[in-house]
């Protein structure tokens, strides 16, 4: 049996899991780089265009990936490095974690000002006016919800469609972040990113709430409690997908979640998740545990479907 893209998916993960995402160089930032000239270029009020634009280049990230896994197919043990390369650079579960961390680390020490610093590298919001309890729950939020992005969703595309699933699944993720939310100039440009992102993630996101459920226990939690406020709340939320992770999360941690939210000028009221207390800073290492056993078991699953597949596929990558 030849399980180089199993063995890759696994070296990948491990390169997150201990060094997380490169510091420089990062070739998600290249991407990002290549897209802005790109919209800045085509950009027009249409849902066609943008269209266009999206699926040319998330076509061109995965296409990338063909053409690598192709050129490696004949030697194993390149095909593994090449995908464990891709495969840490596409995960973000680790520097997630050290986001949430940070947070945690300046609300400790009462610096108010430094978890409002913080918020950008975890979320959206307006960080200006929050005080700790806000900032708490959109750090236990953003972290239940980008679990699914950041690290099981490229798992499972990795599990699925080898290196163009890695790196086509990063660009649509990519492109939903930087033109896929609500704006003036993206409420039509951009509709076709935040399509793709919300199909890319529908199943991760309920792998996702499902180990959650199964992970509960690690944070002195109930998967009993997890999966009643999953299945009660998970779809009140307005992403078809962010809420199923936030939901199960908040069972998991005996929490509730949900408020509103302040994005530059747009205020969005969201629904509550969970029943239980709000969160207090205290929850964010919490959080973190939770967020971390969830991607790993993700990982293992994903290098075990793998696994099983080339063995039946007689090793094609």
């Amino acid at each position: 049996m030849d399980a180089s893209t199993a063995a890759g998916l696994a070296l990948g993960a491990a390169a997150d899991l201990l060094v997380a995402d490169p510091r420089r160089g990062h070739p998600v930032a290249g991407f990002g780089t290549v897209a802005t000239a790109l919209e800045r270029r085509t950009w027009r009020d249409s849902r066609g265009r943008g269209a266009a634009y999206a699926l040319g280049l998330v076509s061109g990230a995965a296409v990338l990936g063909g053409l690598a896994g192709r050129w490696t197919r004949r030697w194993p043990v390149v095909h593994t490095l090449a995908t464990g390369l891709a495969t840490w650079t596409v995960l973000g579960g680790t520097s997630l974690g050290r986001a949430a961390d940070r947070m945690h680390a300046a609300l400790a020490a009462g610096d108010l000002a430094g978890g409002r610093a913080a918020l950008p590298a975890l979320a959206g919001r307006d960080p200006r006016t929050l005080d700790e309890p806000e900032l708490v729950r959109a750090t236990v939020e953003s972290v239940a919800e980008n679990t699914a992005d950041a690290a099981v969703a490229p798992l499972f595309w990795g599990a699925m469609a080898g290196l163009p699933g890695l790196l086509g699944y990063r660009a649509v993720n990519t492109l939903d972040a930087m033109v896929g939310h609500r704006s003036p100039r993206y409420a039509r440009f951009g509709w076709a990113a935040a399509r793709l992102d919300d199909v890319a993630n529908w199943l991760p996101a309920r792998l996702t709430a499902a180990l959650t459920v199964a992970c509960a226990p690690i944070v002195g939690g109930s998967g009993a409690d997890a999966w009643r406020v999953w299945c009660r709340d998970g779809a009140a939320h307005p992403s078809p997908n962010a809420g199923r992770c936030e939901a199960s999360a908040a069972g998991a941690l005996g929490v509730r979640l949900g408020g509103r939210n302040v994005y530059g000028g747009r205020v969005e009221d969201r629904p509550m998740l969970g029943r239980g207390r709000p969160p207090v800073a205290a929850d964010i290492p919490r959080t973190i545990r939770l967020s971390r056993a969830v991607w790993l078991a993700a990982a293992a699953l994903a290098v075990a479907a793998r696994a099983a597949r080339e063995d039946v596929r007689g090793g094609r990558p």
